[in-house]
């Protein structure tokens, strides 16, 4: 299989809107504008034959992929070791159902560390769990950390945002809060002594929504794209995981791909002179990022 990366141009991103963590639905607020971002509007046709899409799946093949979801701060990738789940995941059950309702308590509305500005995604994968009891790994993007067996407490959830996840920066409208609140919601560091310590992931993480308990069109499109990039990336020689994952991006589309390339990362790192991919469709974007190292992600979709 041939994949060529498509030219890209700039875009101007408009004003992001206050989003509710976890959530992708706007409130009627502003904040400061990103800066721009690489996109194509359409992808190169295909140079080989492919896995022919399920002619049954009803997948917007019109409408432009380019800002159709919400932008977030930080991704935070559970790894459960399954490849399905509820179509909502606090009815899951197990270490993910107490994890992601341990976060929310912590950074989701009405928490202690709730930020408006901060939206923050919550997704589980099939990336294998902890077996440690009682614990969850978690990968965080754009950070490109895993931190191994956090443990199910109101003090590891607490140090989580503390540490990795709160703004370093405040928006202009907490200007008005008392200390002790603006304390609650800033960045703080040195909370990251109250978690096993995190590991820099060194390779591409490749994710692919495969959520068919939200989705049956992802739960048929998610399983072909994986197995499609497993095969082309090996056949490359080019070492990266790739998982599929909870619900990501809109209803309009159907087996959406996230693709984040880690700070400094070369493909001849993994003897291969470059990495070349591409989806029918596709928008690639330098992720909008509250850390200060530089990072990368790129998102696809079999529709739009």
């Amino acid at each position: 299989m041939s994949l060529a990366l498509p030219r890209l141009s700039r875009a101007r991103i408009p004003h992001l809107r206050l989003l509710r963590p976890f959530s992708s639905t706007p409130t009627r607020y502003s904040p400061s504008p990103v800066p721009s971002i690489p996109y194509t509007e359409s992808c190169p046709a295909p140079t080989c034959a492919c896995a022919p899409t399920p002619a049954d799946l009803d997948i917007d093949r019109t409408t432009p992929l380019l800002n159709t979801m919400a932008p977030y701060a930080e991704q935070v990738l559970l790894c459960t070791g399954k490849e399905d789940w509820a179509s909502n995941l606090e009815d899951e059950g197990g270490a993910t159902a107490e994890f992601v309702k341990g976060m929310k308590g912590v950074i989701g509305r009405g928490g202690e560390a709730f930020d408006p500005f901060t939206n923050i995604l919550l997704t589980a994968s099939s990336l294998p769990a902890s077996e440690q009891k009682d614990s969850t790994t978690a990968y965080l993007f754009p950070s490109f950390l895993r931190i191994p067996n956090i443990p199910h407490s109101h003090a590891a959830y607490r140090a989580l945002a503390s540490a990795y996840l709160s703004a370093e920066t405040l928006h202009p409208t907490h200007a008005a809060l008392s200390a002790s609140q603006k304390e609650k919601i800033t960045r703080d560091t040195a909370q990251a002594r109250l978690l096993p310590r995190a590991e820099r992931v060194t390779q591409p993480v490749i994710l692919i929504c495969g959520h068919g308990g939200r989705d049956r069109r992802c739960g048929v499109l998610g399983p072909l794209l994986q197995d499609q990039f497993r095969a082309e990336l090996a056949r490359r020689g080019v070492r990266a995981q790739v998982a599929l994952v909870s619900h990501i991006g809109g209803h309009k589309y159907a087996g959406n791909v996230v693709v984040y390339l880690p700070p400094g990362w070369r493909a001849d790192e993994s003897k291969t002179s470059e990495l070349k991919m591409s989806q029918s469709n596709t928008t690639i974007h330098q992720h909008p990022s509250h850390v200060s190292a530089p990072s990368k992600a790129a998102e696809s979709g079999t529709g739009g």
